[in-house]
């Protein structure tokens, strides 16, 4: 009986190649996958990691074993698996790792409609399933077809961002990681007006020149030198499996997603007046309230995807951003798409004769942190510690929502949070200025750590 507690995730099934997923435990989760999706068709796509074609036709098997038939879409983004999931209205199944190093990889499935599929909604259920051995099928098997859909993405991208086929000539410097967004890119950008300079862009799951992770800063350095270097005026990187975008300035500045979440909403705003959005609560209180003076209603959600999305579905909100550069269209079936996020940021920069930094110091209004991680034995005893430190103080307010935020009347504020796997606690801090936030952040990191 396999023991599936180490790769089946909060909302995906990763792990290292072949210690822990192998092709045939894809099948098996494959036909898993059937079963609990209740699915006659199916449609997966892989990313460009040595091992993803075979786990995706093992899963495909798998699938067919249980008498439905399969799409295959071939090589493509994550976000290209949500568009044929929603537009094709079948459940579907991408195999990637995103952003982790090579030696892994994953599987992240949704329902029909680009619906989430975690521990909550399918993953518990098939993980069960799959530990406990699938039951025989004594039906006919299905079929797998293959499927090209990455013009048919292309356009529905450039759809979906008003104003990108009329913007100003502009020079875009895209760091794809030899990631998807290395596919993904030349297609949607053909026919803009943009000069493209290409980085990184060979597809290959090794990740040569550097992790395709942006968050993580020394990731973006390449792509700093090459946007100074060229003069552009702006530029764009890509996780591996191209779901997350990641922007630079024409100073080679790192924009913070924060930012970007404020500026993409008030575009879906001028689209839907007075609409709701979603933002997590480690996202800046800028975008909360600029949300607001553009007519909309905020929304504080928990971080994670699962989270966002749900609250989307609930209030019908039309957009929702989070501070790790993860950002949902209601109008893309409530699904992630960093290519989205990079249109509406190239439209909006495009049509205004503005460089980048000066279009977005508007949304720019606290300093932070970033996430700082810190290992600590008890996680929740660290957290009880910190907040009995700031609880009985003047102009302080707290709350669990996640983890602990702890509000001061200052302007500033921190949420502290443990990880979902690891021995860690994750602290944010954001206040009006930096003095403000290194005293508040040092505060805190002297009770975790000490």
């Amino acid at each position: 009986m396999p023991d599936l507690a180490r790769i089946v995730k909060a909302y995906d099934i990763r792990g290292v190649v072949p210690d822990e997923l192998d092709e045939s435990l894809a099948r098996d989760i494959g036909a898993a996958f059937v079963r609990v999706a209740e699915a006659s068709t199916i449609v997966t796509a892989y990313d460009m990691r040595e091992s993803s074609p075979g786990l995706a036709r093992a899963f495909a098997e798998g699938a067919t074993s249980q008498g439905a038939d399969v799409i295959d879409a071939g090589l493509g983004s994550t976000d290209l698996l949500y568009y044929a999931a929603g537009a094709l209205d079948v459940p579907g199944a991408m195999f990637t790792a995103s952003h982790n190093p090579a030696k892994y990889n994953g599987i992240k499935l949704c329902r029909a409609g680009a619906s989430p599929v975690g521990q909550d909604t399918g993953l518990a259920d098939i993980r069960s399933l799959v530990e406990s051995g699938i039951p025989s099928y004594d039906g006919p098997r299905g079929s797998i077809s293959r499927r090209e859909l990455l013009a048919d993405y292309a356009a529905y991208m450039k759809k979906l961002v008003p104003g990108i086929e009329g913007i100003r000539r502009l020079s875009v410097v895209v760091d794809a990681g030899n990631g998807m967004g290395g596919l993904t890119v030349p297609v949607v950008f053909d026919g803009l007006p943009l000069d493209l300079t290409p980085m990184y862009f060979e597809l290959d799951g090794s990740f040569p020149n550097h992790e395709a992770n942006p968050i993580e800063p020394d990731n973006l350095r390449d792509l700093q030198a090459k946007v100074r270097e060229t003069g552009a005026d702006i530029g764009l990187a890509f996780d591996g499996d191209a779901d997350r975008c990641f922007v630079v300035d024409e100073r080679g500045v790192i924009v913070s997603p924060s930012v970007l979440t404020a500026l993409i909403a008030v575009r879906e705003l001028e689209k839907e007046p007075g609409a709701t959005v979603i933002h997590n609560l480690i996202t800046s209180h800028a975008v909360p309230e600029i949300v607001r003076e553009h007519g909309g209603e905020p929304v504080r959600t928990r971080v994670g995807h699962s989270f966002i999305k749900a609250t989307m579905a609930e209030t019908g909100a039309v957009f929702g951003g989070e501070h790790s550069g993860h950002f949902y269209f209601r109008d893309f079936w409530r699904a992630d798409s960093g290519m989205l996020a990079g249109l509406h940021v190239l439209a909006a920069l495009g049509t205004t004769d503005k460089a980048l930094s000066e279009l977005l110091a508007a949304y720019s209004r606290y300093v932070a942190s970033g996430e700082i991680n810190s290992e600590v034995a008890d996680p929740r005893a660290k957290m009880a510690e910190v907040e009995s430190a700031f609880a009985g103080r003047d102009d302080v307010t707290v709350d669990h929502l996640d983890g602990l935020t702890v509000e001061i009347g200052d302007g500033s504020w921190f949420n502290l949070r443990p990880s979902n796997t690891e021995p860690l606690l994750r602290l944010n801090v954001e206040a009006p200025d930096e003095p403000t936030m290194k005293r508040l952040r040092d505060e805190v990191l002297d009770t975790v750590r000490g």
